[in-house]
């Protein structure tokens, strides 16, 4: 004997109707977690109801919870899902990481005195087109592991090395930024104070080849040569009394420190830029320094060419620097506008375009 099954009834819409009714009156009169266990989604048909689509929550902070393996196997991690999960192109990124953590890092100087500086972190990795994204929090954690040793470019190396194998990335990058005291003299009357040298360490691996690099914003007065001239020819033709335009000036130098080299110290890469351009801003001065300094001035007038053509041509004598770059910016009191230069040797700081903030970043505040 066959038996016939009955084919479903699909509901007509005074049933619904009616069932909707039904549902309306019973949540009205259930508690809000009788509805959210038979289903969230009933809150929303209860005209005025708060709707949402979780049960109840406890609203006090669990001070006593604590999370175990499997606790934290069964939390979400959007950041290292799959690939599905990528939005916009899938494209490899160059840089992703984090930028501006800051931490108390102690350095080494060259008269064998260890500084403890605030400095602040940027750490990067390259990120393969079929992955997501990064876990950034590692790349703190990694750094934190070598953060109570004496920086130097071998310990920031070792960072690097872990952070990539923690990452499992090809290319990482790790750059410290800090401000560094120097003891300076003045030039007449005795006195010494510090002076701040903005500082910069980058490490980066790239296709397997490392490089270490060092910035310096070394801070310095220009005399402008044409000013100077005219002055001096108003006072010898017409007897008016004239000075010549000076102003606070900026040099960033960029240099890759040369394999197997002696250490390039940071005070050895000031005394070179100061070498180069005398005229670096003073710190303790009495009326006698002023006059040296006016005189100091005087004897070194530099347009922003200049500025640019000597500090290449001490970087390029010493012979711990590879490839470098030279931005310097003539923040000028005569015009309204800057004057400034970029001169570049080698293939890393080579660059079509340059960043449109780059002559804004030299902005010295004191």
């Amino acid at each position: 004997m066959n038996k016939h099954m009955r084919e479903p009834m699909t509901p007509t819409r005074e049933q619904a109707e009616d069932a909707l009714r039904l549902l309306r009156s019973w949540a009205g009169d259930a508690a809000p977690e009788e509805v959210a266990d038979l289903d969230p989604l009933l809150s929303r048909l209860v005209p005025g109801a708060v709707q949402s689509n979780y049960p109840a929550l406890a609203r006090a902070y669990p001070e006593d919870f604590a999370v175990d393996d499997s606790y934290r196997a069964s939390m979400p991690d959007l950041q290292n899902g799959p690939s599905s999960l990528i939005r916009g192109a899938k494209a490899q990124i160059q840089h992703v990481g984090i930028s501006n953590f800051r931490l108390p890092i102690r350095f080494h100087t060259r008269d064998n005195g260890d500084l403890t500086l605030e400095t602040s972190v940027t750490g990067t990795v390259s990120l393969e087109a079929e992955k997501k994204g990064i876990n950034m929090s590692r790349i703190m954690r990694t750094f934190y592991g070598y953060a109570e040793e004496t920086f130097s470019f071998d310990v920031m190396i070792k960072a690097l090395d872990a952070y990539i194998t923690d990452l499992e990335s090809f290319d990482a990058r790790i750059q410290m930024r800090f401000s560094f005291p120097m003891k300076i003299e003045s030039l007449r009357s005795g006195l010494s104070g510090y002076q701040y040298y903005d500082i910069a360490l980058e490490v980066v691996e790239r296709d397997g080849v490392r490089q270490k690099i060092v910035h310096l914003d070394y801070v310095y007065s220009s005399t402008c040569p044409c000013s100077l001239e005219l002055s001096e020819h108003a006072r010898q033709f017409r007897g008016q009394l004239a000075t010549p335009h000076s102003q606070r000036s900026v040099a960033r130098l960029s240099a890759v420190i040369a394999p197997d080299t002696p250490i390039l110290w940071f005070e050895d890469l000031v005394e070179l830029a100061r070498s180069a351009v005398p005229t670096e801003t003073q710190v303790m001065v009495k009326r006698e320094d002023e006059q040296a300094f006016a005189e100091l001035n005087a004897a070194n007038p530099i347009f922003v060419e200049d500025a640019a053509r000597l500090f290449t041509q001490a970087l390029e004598a010493d012979q711990r620097i590879g490839d470098f770059r030279v931005v310097a910016s003539h923040q000028e009191s005569l015009h309204s506008h800057d004057a400034v230069s970029v001169l570049t040797r080698g293939p890393t700081f080579e660059a079509t375009s340059l960043d449109p903030r780059l002559f804004a970043s030299l902005f010295h505040v004191g």
